[in-house]
């Protein structure tokens, strides 16, 4: 009898042990899963707080796309390579309309949901901080283009007059057409596959790697992306289009037109004949050109232009040496450098408008560029915009694009010449293919200079008063 007792206090502490253990082991698995969170449904921008996703950093997006035109219907998957920022039990995509057939985490099948524009993915096992990880979106439909309130244009993917199409997205509408993280914090590389029936020929970002003829007479054009690209940068054109190059410079250029353009248009288009020109200025004042190719793509109907990477899209109004130097100047300033939050546009538009004038100095004389200085600083008092604290609907307006370009201006007139483009040049070097925000720039111009600007800087990017042109 004494022996079997012992035997059943033994056995009843080995219970009370393994329970405990299963304690144990219930509290760390809740305590792991506890530690899973999901990814922030935007990136903190004070203008759109839900444009961007947080979570994870996107390396490189795939779009793999079938494009019927006479429904303008897309159909395809985006695959996109990331790495987990945080410990992530789910995670957001931008997407605006479209139909998702699947999502796949890793090529193991995801839940998800449509809340708005988000796309809402919940992995089948949660992903940990700092692994790579791949997802795979298929979806389809025709895109809905997206009326922004900042944009004094419909974005994103549409239609235009004789089977002509693009997509056109600063600031939010590249998810209309594909899913992203859709803000300026997160660039990444780019491939292309858009698929299109003859006679169309696709235009996009970067440098075309293959055509490939398909079975049912249809063509996959491949394009590709390496450098670093915010999704607004993006850039689809489809049609029946004709290619010029110019391989005359450091930079081939080369550009799209539609057919129905008489040819004997192109030649008289003012300033065309001009970028290379203004490539190697450019890249004179500061530092080599940061991209692999630059162009053109003319969508005529298109009522404006817009600095698209390495692929500047423009209206055929807007088509002029003035407008193409702004676009331009953007590929250093906007594409390669760009903001951190929208409200500090002014560090795209202002630095394009400035050189617009200075560019109009170096063809014309110093007093082409006074007259440009001057027609600014009148455009500045018609309406009032701080440029420093841009609202939504005033990030595309003119007096904005003006008023920054003076902030520029008075900084040369306080500084001088020298000190004046060692900070441009600086300031791309120092910031190339990453975001910033307007105290990067001011911190850096008041190192380089030795002064302190505060004053100045207060006054022409943050007053209500648009202070008189320095002399």
């Amino acid at each position: 009898m004494i022996v079997t007792c012992k035997a059943n206090l033994r056995d009843r502490i080995q219970i009370i042990l393994l329970g405990c253990l299963l304690l144990i082991c219930l509290v760390l698995g809740s305590s792991i899963s506890w530690a899973q969170e999901s990814g922030a449904d935007g990136l903190g921008d004070v203008l759109y707080p839900q444009l961007g996703n947080g979570g994870y950093d996107v390396q490189h997006y795939t779009i793999d796309l079938r494009f019927t035109p006479e429904e303008n219907f897309i159909a395809g998957a985006t695959d996109i390579a990331a790495i987990a920022q945080q410990d992530l039990a789910s995670f957001n995509l931008d997407l605006f309309g479209l139909e998702v057939a699947a999502v796949a985490v890793n090529d193991v099948p995801a839940a998800f949901e449509r809340i708005d524009f988000e796309l809402v993915i919940t992995p089948s096992a949660p992903l940990a901080e700092g692994d790579p990880f791949s997802v795979r979106v298929e979806y389809s439909g025709t895109p809905e283009p997206i009326n922004d309130p900042a944009a004094p244009i419909l974005l994103g993917w549409q239609a235009y007059p004789d089977g002509y199409f693009a997509a056109v997205s600063q600031p939010s509408g590249a998810m209309n057409w594909f899913p992203s993280n859709n803000h300026p914090l997160d660039k990444s590389s780019f491939t292309f596959r858009i698929t299109a029936p003859p006679p169309n020929t696709v235009a996009a970002n970067g440098i075309l790697s293959d055509i490939i003829e398909n079975d049912d007479g249809s063509r996959t054009f491949v394009w590709e992306a390496k450098d670093p690209m915010a999704a607004y940068l993006t850039i689809v054109a489809v049609g029946d289009l004709v290619e010029t190059r110019d391989d005359s410079g450091a930079v081939p250029i080369r550009s799209y037109f539609p057919s129905r353009v008489d040819p004997a248009v192109i030649p008289t288009i003012p300033g065309y004949d001009l970028m290379q020109d203004m490539m190697t200025w450019l890249s004179g004042l500061f530092g080599d050109y940061p991209f692999e190719t630059y162009g053109t793509v003319l969508v005529p109907e298109f009522p404006a232009a817009l600095e698209t990477q390495t692929l500047s899209i423009f209206g055929l109004p807007s088509f002029t040496e003035d407008v193409m130097m702004h676009e331009l100047a953007h590929q250093w300033f906007g594409n390669s450098v760009t903001v951190a939050q929208w409200k500090d546009i002014w560090l795209h538009e202002g630095f394009a408008t400035y050189l617009m004038a200075l560019w109009a100095g170096e063809r014309s004389g110093d007093s082409a560029y006074d007259s440009a200085i001057a027609s600014y600083h009148a455009d500045s008092s018609d309406v009032l915009i701080v440029p420093g604290d841009a609202k939504i609907s005033q990030l595309f307006d003119w007096t904005l694009y003006a008023r920054g370009a003076l902030v520029l201006h008075a900084l040369r007139q306080e500084v001088g010449d020298e000190d004046f483009f060692a900070i441009l040049r600086s300031f791309h070097e120092t910031y190339a293919y990453s975001a910033v925000t307007t105290s990067d720039f001011i911190a850096l111009a008041e190192t380089i200079s030795g002064q302190d600007l505060d004053a100045l800087f207060e006054a022409w990017l943050y007053s209500d008063e648009v202070p008189d042109l320095p002399s």
